[in-house]
């Protein structure tokens, strides 16, 4: 636990030097992720307001929506980040959103 808490606060560090930076932001998604969802949401929905261009938020973020049992925001993040995937040519991205995507709405196919 002491690593994760010592990484935890650098991180929180690196937030509190700049803001906006769409990496320090995503880790701190992913480290709040187990433990406090609310705050793994709250870094997840700034990344995807601010950076949208940072596919790896989407898969993410919509895993958390659907264990928060929010389906239709899964949704939403599944297709956004399969638009933004596919415009930046992120094809294993778009890929592993699509079947997620697929598997979530009960589908069994895939549309490349």
């Amino acid at each position: 636990m002491e690593t994760t808490n010592s990484r935890l606060t650098q991180l929180l560090s690196f937030y509190e030097e700049d803001p906006n930076d769409p990496f320090t932001l995503y880790a701190l998604a992913m480290e709040y992720r187990p433990t406090d969802t609310g705050k793994a949401r709250f870094f997840y929905e700034k990344l995807m307001a601010e950076h949208p261009e940072y596919v790896g938020t989407y898969y993410h973020a919509a895993s958390l929506y659907l264990q928060l049992e929010e389906p239709e925001l899964a949704q939403q993040a599944y297709q956004k980040g399969m638009q933004v995937s596919r415009q930046s040519g992120q094809l294993h991205a778009f890929s592993e959103l699509q079947q997620a995507y697929n598997k979530m709405m009960g589908l069994d196919y895939e549309d490349d």
